[in-house]
């Protein structure tokens, strides 16, 4: 049950760092494999904001969102929208190019070791229950995904904005024609995905750790999700999210040397027998 449990936590940090990706790769058809580099940006802000100037632990985390936020929406207006009608090679090859210039930036400014993170005292240690060992702060992190992911889903398809991105993806030339602003909408589409990013990279630098190669050594997690999931699929997400950290962490604690064998089989048999995902693809399933 203790596996069980941290295998929905890990789960759901995932579902938090990659369902960004899921906004701007599926609903955007946008493929960003810079994601990662905003998760890192997060994890960094986190840990500036925390460790070298003492702002709470909780606070950090809108602070972190709206950084992300701002600089994913000025990436999107200056760069990533002049790739919007370009082919999916050039898409890959200039957010790779991000990446990279990412990860030299973090080297000059953080150097190449792990970054430390402290919790607050309230976050540390653990419930001990009958059979469950609880640590609280992957229970803080269950909390945190699915408040996000029923949050996220109600504003896609029970908000004005949801409808208007759903529209501008469907047909961006009959969406101008209602009189819809479809470059605001994918500017705060593309926020709101970088800001997502954000926040789960902060919350994950306990766990998964924080050096500037995080957005290589992760991105194909990210990628993971959202081919299992179904591409655009906010709940597909979530449940791939689920089904693929109970997979990962169950496989590495009944067989560590199998590394990542596990979640890379889920990946090559959704493919093989379900290529559009398990769940199919649309933002209001």
């Amino acid at each position: 049950m203790t596996v069980l449990f941290d295998g929905v936590a890990s789960g759901l940090l995932l579902f938090l760092i990659s369902v960004g990706l899921s906004v701007t790769l599926g609903l955007m058809n946008f493929v960003n494999l810079a994601h990662g580099a905003f998760a890192m940006l997060g994890g960094y802000v986190c840990v500036l904001l925390l460790s070298r100037l003492g702002v709470p632990f909780l606070l950090t985390l809108p602070i972190v969102v709206m950084v992300c936020a701002t600089a994913g929406m000025a990436l999107e207006r200056t760069l990533y929208r002049r790739l919007y009608g370009a082919s999916h090679l050039d898409q890959v090859l200039f957010s790779i190019g991000l990446v990279f210039m990412a990860i030299s930036t973090a080297h000059f400014f953080f150097g190449a070791q792990q970054q430390p993170l402290q919790l607050p005292a309230f976050l540390r240690g653990q419930l001990d229950l009958p059979g469950l060992d609880i640590g609280v702060y992957r229970l803080f992190l269950i909390f945190v995904g699915l408040a996000v992911a029923a949050g996220l889903q109600w504003m896609l398809t029970r908000t004005h904005f949801g409808a208007e991105l759903r529209a501008s993806v469907d047909n961006r030339r009959a969406a101008r024609g209602l009189g819809i602003d479809v470059d605001r909408v994918f500017s705060l589409a593309f926020a709101l995905g970088s800001a997502l990013a954000g926040l789960g990279g902060a919350l994950g630098v306990e766990t998964l750790g924080l050096d500037p190669e995080f957005p290589v050594k992760y991105i194909v997690y990210f990628l993971i999700v959202v081919a299992v999931g179904g591409s655009g699929n906010i709940l597909g997400s979530l449940y791939a999210s689920l089904i693929l950290g109970i997979t990962d962490v169950v496989g590495k604690y009944y067989l560590p040397q199998a590394g990542a064998f596990f979640i890379d089989a889920v990946m090559v048999l959704t493919l093989i027998f379900r290529p559009q995902g398990l769940f199919g693809r649309g933002a209001a399933r």
